[in-house]
């Protein structure tokens, strides 16, 4: 009863125990859901970062109603200062909106694909202040992992749309262009790249086709079947654009893409007696960089 109504006294010891006692015990929680594994599943993710906001909003609650009397005569006394604290607190409660906004709109979950403005990866956390992602190369069409941890704040969502990319980490379409400077006719060329495009997809074929339905029933619209794809376009300069597109398994996408180039170049040299002429490939997945091949 004595230690008690020394704390009571106390307030300041009082509160220097109670976060420690919760720090302890959300520490405890995340070694026993952690355990001794080297990779996290995505489960046990979400529970790491379910601990962590429980228990910040439960410290935040607790010292709240301690110091309730203190926070009212506080509040009553800054009321002359009220906007001065709302604009310096302004990306706080950003961040807290932010926080709010996402979980409102279920716009993603920890372990999804996402792209924020320039920033591609996994959410690997996130709580009311910041989310943190493992990035992925995305925007030069590898699809793996850079080994980078970003973390953004929260007031991004506010700045940047959310493009959630989770069907990607499975089956990805991958699109390529080839531009060619000189006018041929390269559509006799079609017909047997198609062939061997085929034969390189054969063995995922049908889980591909299945998976494609299912992004379908899912996304509620009309998408790309699982065959490869080719067409032509033109330059403004007189140059032409070939373009295919694959649907194929995310971590293979990047070596049938060379399998695809190398059937095209050795097309192209069969056809018209020569290797191409320098050419530009800009690739991925609607997003383009240039490489120059030369004989």
């Amino acid at each position: 009863m004595a230690l008690i109504s020394l704390l009571l006294t106390h307030k300041l010891l009082l509160t220097a125990c109670i976060i420690i006692l919760i720090s302890a015990i959300k520490r405890f929680i995340i070694y026993k859901i952690r355990g001794d594994v080297n990779f996290l599943s995505e489960s046990q993710r979400k529970w790491m970062s379910r601990t962590k906001n429980g228990t910040f909003i439960l410290l935040v609650t607790i010292l709240f109603i301690l110091w309730q009397t203190e926070i009212n005569k506080f509040a009553l006394s800054v009321t002359a200062i009220a906007i001065a604290i709302v604009v310096a607190s302004k990306e706080i409660i950003l961040c807290f909106t932010g926080s709010i906004q996402r979980a409102s709109s279920k716009s993603f979950v920890i372990g999804d694909w996402i792209e924020v403005g320039a920033l591609c990866g996994e959410v690997i956390e996130h709580n009311l202040m910041a989310t943190m992602i493992q990035e992925i190369d995305l925007h030069h069409g590898q699809y793996h992992y850079t080994g980078k941890t970003v973390t953004f704040p929260n007031s991004t969502f506010f700045t940047h749309a959310v493009k959630n990319l989770n069907f990607m980490k499975r089956y990805v379409y991958h699109n390529i262009t080839i531009t060619l400077v000189e006018f041929v006719n390269l559509y006799p060329l079609f017909a047997p790249l198609l062939l061997k495009i085929e034969q390189h997809c054969e063995d995922f074929h049908e889980v591909a086709r299945r998976y494609n339905n299912i992004i379908e029933k899912h996304a509620g619209v009309d998408l790309p079947g699982p065959e490869p794809h080719i067409h032509v376009s033109s330059g403004v300069t007189g140059e032409q654009h070939v373009h295919i597109m694959i649907f194929c398994p995310t971590e293979r996408a990047s070596h049938l893409e060379q399998l695809i180039r190398q059937d095209f170049m050795f097309a192209y040299h069969e056809s018209f007696g020569k290797s191409p002429s320098p050419t530009r490939v800009d690739a991925f997945d609607g997003r383009q960089a240039d490489a120059y091949v030369s004989t």
